[in-house]
Parts: C-alpha cells; structure tokens; sequence
C-alpha cells in the first residue's frame, strides 16, 4: 500500500477525505431509494409495461453486483483515487443521461451505465477509508459514519423522491446526482491521496466476461419468463445459457492464478453461509420496495411524497434495531440473532400478504414494516462479522466485496424472478374475475403482489435454514470488525 503524506503514518486530511468518501456514498444510497419512488410516474411518461417495469431496478443492481468485484480490482491496481473520480463523473454522467430519458430503452441503459460506475466508485470509496484510516479505533469510526449513512440515506432518499416526482417531475430523481457528483469530485481532488495494491495485478477477464454473461442471461430469461412464459424457446434458451455460463465461470476461478473470486474465499462454511444467505435476503428483501411502492402508489393512490414517507417507518426500525444488535452480537454470538431475525422479517412479509385495494395503512402495511425492519436490523450487522470470519489480509477487499455482490445479484435476480411471479398471478386473477368491474385492476394487482410476498417470505425463511446450518462460530470467535460495514 502507499504511504500517506504524514510523517507519523497519519494523514492530518483523514477526516476530510472521509467526509468527501461520505458524499459519494450518500449520493449512492439516496439513488438507489429515490429511483422505487419515481418509478411510477416514470411508467406512465415512458410506456413501460408491467414486465418490463422491474429493469428499472434491475439493470441497475445487475450491473453493479455482477461488475463489483472487477471494479474492486481496478481501483487496487490502476489507483483507488484514479477509479474512484471515474467513477464520480461517470456516475453523474449516467444519471443525467437516465433524466432526459424519452424511451424506456434509454432509461434502462442509463441505469445499467450508473451501476458500472458505482461498481468502480463504491469498492475504491470503502478501499480509500481502509488505506487512510490506520488506527483500528479511528478506522471502526469511520467506517461506522459510512454505515449510518447508508441508513439515514435511504430515508432522506425517500423523502427527497417524493418531494421532486410531487414537485417538479421524476426526472430529478435521477438528475439530482448531477451536483452531488461534481462536489464530491473537486473536494476528493484536493483532499484524497492515491493509493494502489502491490502484487499480482492481471485482470481475470474470461472469469468477468463468463460471470456477467451468466448472470445477465439468468436474469433476463425470468424476464422472458414474464412475457412469454416459463415453456418459450427464449426463456428456456437464456435460462440454459445462464447455467452452462456459470459452470465455466466456477471452472474458470479453480484454475486461473488471478481469479475475479477466489474459490478459497468461499470455501470457509461461515463465509460461504454468509455470501449464500446474502444472496437469499437479497432476492426476497429488494422486490418489497418495488410492489410495496407500486401499491402505495398506483392502488392506494398515495402521492410520490406520501408514499416516501410512508416507507420511513421501515427505515427508522432498521436503524434502531441495528444499534440493538451491535450491543446484542459480543454477548450472544451471530446465528443467536440472525435466525429469529430473519424468521421474524419472514413473518412480517407474510403479514403484508392480507392487504387489498380496501385496506388501510395503519392496520395493514405500518405493522408489517416495523415487524420486518426490527428483524432485518438483527440479520445485517452479524452477517458483515461472519462474512469476513478468519479471512486473510489478502482477501479482505474481495470478501467485503463478495457480501455486496451477493446482496446485489440476489436483488437482481430476485427482482426479476418475483416480477415474474407477480405479472402471471395479475393476469391470472384478472382472467377469472372478470365480473370485478373498475375495481377488477385494483384487486388483480394487488393479487399479484400478495404472491410476490408470499414467495419474498420463503426466500427469507431459507436464508434463515440456510445460515442455521452453515454458521458454526460463537461470541468469542468473531471476525475483529467491529464497524466495518461491506455496503
């Protein structure tokens, strides 16, 4: 690593360089909420249909989780600073495009543009605090700041998306990054130092190429799926595609010196348990925003700021119940926690299942939030600590971020998948009620929804059999992390 300009090791613009980290890490959080509560509004201006609404989300988290690692990789051998202003501007250059949008093909695009660059800024981001930060205590704090921001950033994201989609139009959700961007950027000119890996720096680009074939082909073989059904020769032919695509690319990393994810990261059942798990959580967890803002929104008729504030009471349970679990993890150990919690997020989906176009929020949706938040909360802060347990140095950086990847992938997937299930179960209900009348819609809809929950809910209820089995360490063998947080 290179040294930092100081003579003691310490660099006097430490603080500085964390608030210029923090900005670039704001503007990825307040993204990725501002986006679920555009997306209605941006469905009516650009056409998109029910299918197709979930690339919004999608192309987005598939990019950024399938690039993740690569960007990780680029920013350690090119320059953590050099990557991590590409990826400022590229970002800012992306969500400009995503604002002047007249198609639904140009808004996709744009969005998978944004999770390239995040993929290069948010591994450089985490990278330049572990370099800046040598003092363990310091470098918990630091890394602590970046953890309550990625919180709190999710509800100043919610709020902030209603108020421009209400007020202006839901293009300056994604404009808004424009200034964010360019202020990160001529702050991290004058205050942020480079630093680069030593070693091995080739690329493993069959093992990218393989690996981001795979997981796009699976995820558009569900969207096929949504269209066309589950027998089409498309859907088929890119779910089969992504399977023998995702054999090489596991082939690929056993034999290669330089792999993108090393196998012997994955290896250990606790880090392995935890990636798996993360995968699961991902894929129920992140298609709740999707249906729970389109329900608000497009069923209840809730306004885009209405509904941003209706989704804070999930925001400020998460953030409570992870103060919670902080001081819960050294006194009981990670599976203690994780299980029930996730368990009980389970039960909170389920609960969401009972809503209809005839019910209300404070009897139906606000109890199904906090029961979810309070049990998300316990399984977030233990699985940072068992995923990173009894890694080597070496691979720190890649296991940090293979639990985002997997969060990311599994979000996508599950995005993707859930869509699928949520279209069918909408046509389905519509094509044998037919006697609804104008409400048909409504209730068809929400339908739809229902069984997307249902299916969210035994996809958090294996995550917990899943980590139940894998995870073996106790209290006293925890991973010393304390503060790190792989966002």
């Amino acid at each position: 690593m290179s040294k930092t300009p100081a003579q003691d090791g310490l660099d006097p613009n430490r603080w500085r360089t964390l608030f210029v980290v923090a900005i670039a890490q704001l503007m990825v959080v307040l993204d990725s909420s501002i986006v679920n509560i555009a997306i209605p509004s941006a469905k009516i201006d650009l056409h998109i249909s029910d299918a197709n609404q979930q690339w919004v989300i999608t192309a987005y988290t598939l990019a950024f989780g399938s690039l993740l690692l690569l960007g990780g990789r680029i920013g350690d051998f090119m320059g953590r600073k050099r990557i991590f202003m590409v990826g400022l501007i590229g970002f800012a250059g992306a969500s400009a495009l995503g604002g002047i949008s007249s198609t639904q093909g140009l808004l996709f695009a744009s969005r998978a543009l944004q999770g390239v660059f995040g993929a290069l800024l948010a591994p450089a981001a985490l990278a330049i605090i572990s370099v800046t930060f040598s003092v363990p205590k310091e470098r918990a704090k630091a890394f602590g700041v970046i953890g309550a921001i990625s919180g709190g950033g999710a509800a100043i994201g919610l709020i902030m998306g209603g108020t421009l989609t209400e007020y202006f139009s839901w293009r300056w959700c994604l404009g808004v990054n424009v200034p964010i961007a360019l202020i990160a950027f001529l702050l991290a000119l004058k205050f942020v130092h480079e630093s680069k890996a030593e070693g091995n720096r080739k690329y493993d680009i069959p093992g990218v190429i393989t690996a981001t074939a795979g997981l796009f082909s699976l995820t558009y073989g569900f969207n096929q799926a949504a269209t066309h059904g589950w027998t089409d020769s498309h859907t088929i032919g890119f779910l089969s595609a992504a399977v023998v695509l995702l054999v090489v690319f596991v082939t690929i990393e056993s034999k290669v010196a330089n792999p993108l994810m090393p196998l012997r990261v994955l290896a250990e059942r606790n880090r392995g348990g935890s990636y798996l798990g993360s995968l699961v959580v991902g894929a129920g967890l992140f298609s709740m925003f999707l249906f729970l803002g389109l329900y608000l929104q497009v069923v209840l008729g809730y306004s885009p700021l209405k509904s941003g504030f209706a989704f804070l009471p999930f925001t400020a349970g998460i953030i409570t119940f992870a103060g919670i679990a902080s001081q819960l993890l050294p006194k009981f150990g990670p599976k203690p926690l994780m299980v029930p919690g996730l368990i009980t997020a389970g039960i909170g989906l389920l609960l969401l299942t009972r809503i209809t176009p005839e019910t209300a929020y404070l009897t139906h949706v606000l109890p199904s939030m906090l029961i979810m938040s309070s049990g998300m909360a316990l399984v977030f802060i233990p699985l940072t600590s068992t995923s990173l347990h009894a890694v080597s140095n070496h691979d720190t950086g890649v296991a940090s971020a293979m639990l985002n990847t997997s969060q990311q992938v599994g979000g996508s997937l599950g995005t993707a998948l859930l869509n699928t299930v949520a279209a069918t179960a909408t046509t389905t209900y519509a094509t044998a009620h037919t006697n609804l009348g104008k409400m048909g819609q409504a209730f068809a809809m929400t339908h739809g929804f229902t069984v997307a929950f249902k299916v969210s809910a035994v996809l958090l209820f294996t995550g917990a059999v899943v980590l139940f089995f894998f995870i073996n360490i106790g209290k006293d063998s925890l991973v010393e992390t304390e503060g790190v947080i792989a966002h």
